[in-house]
């Protein structure tokens, strides 16, 4: 199959195409800061550079496109053979499919090996795909990163409670009584 543009097209197409900011992080940004979540953007000194971290929540956020991240995109070995399988949200082109079949493969090794790396180092971390950022969707979404980060914050700052456990020493009301007293 040959592609319907000219490679000079293609080219201009290709390069107009970003990392930072895209429609959907700034469709999650927005929101979180209108609910009075605050983070930072970008920050190269985390691991694998997220696109929004939380340090009051030790959390990072990445929220990835379908096609370069491959959402539910499988990578099968059949007989010496990749055969790479297109989902709903990711379809992988036909012109050049080996080239996007690799980097594809590449973006989803580095992903899980950047997420491998801030989990070790005691981050939480969420990704947020472009597909659920939908007008249909992203009040759901949105609301489920909430939920988790409340459960990260409520983890991360929840008071050391050492358990005391009565049966094994009993303390008399009168003895408590006397060391009232005795100050």
């Amino acid at each position: 199959m040959t592609d319907k543009m000219t490679p000079a097209q293609r080219h201009y197409c290709m390069s107009r195409i970003h990392g930072k900011a895209t429609k959907p992080e700034l469709k999650v940004r927005q929101w979180l800061w209108q609910h009075g979540y605050r983070y930072r953007l970008n920050v190269k000194s985390v691991p694998g550079k997220p696109d929004i971290v939380m340090r009051r929540y030790r959390t990072a956020i990445f929220v990835n496109g379908c096609f370069w991240h491959g959402h539910f995109v499988e990578f099968r070995v059949e007989s010496l053979e990749f055969r790479e399988e297109s989902s709903q949200c990711c379809k992988i082109p036909q012109t050049n499919r080996e080239f996007w079949v690799n980097k594809i493969k590449r973006n989803q090794e580095r992903d899980q090996q950047n997420y491998q790396v801030l989990h070790d180092n005691g981050w939480q971390v969420i990704v947020i795909w472009e597909c659920q950022l939908t007008p249909k969707r992203i009040e759901e979404t949105m609301l489920r990163v909430e939920l988790l980060l409340n459960e990260y914050f409520l983890a991360l700052h929840q008071p050391k409670v050492v358990p005391y456990d009565v049966q094994e020493t009993p303390i008399s009301i009168a003895a408590e009584k006397e060391n009232y007293e005795k100050r």
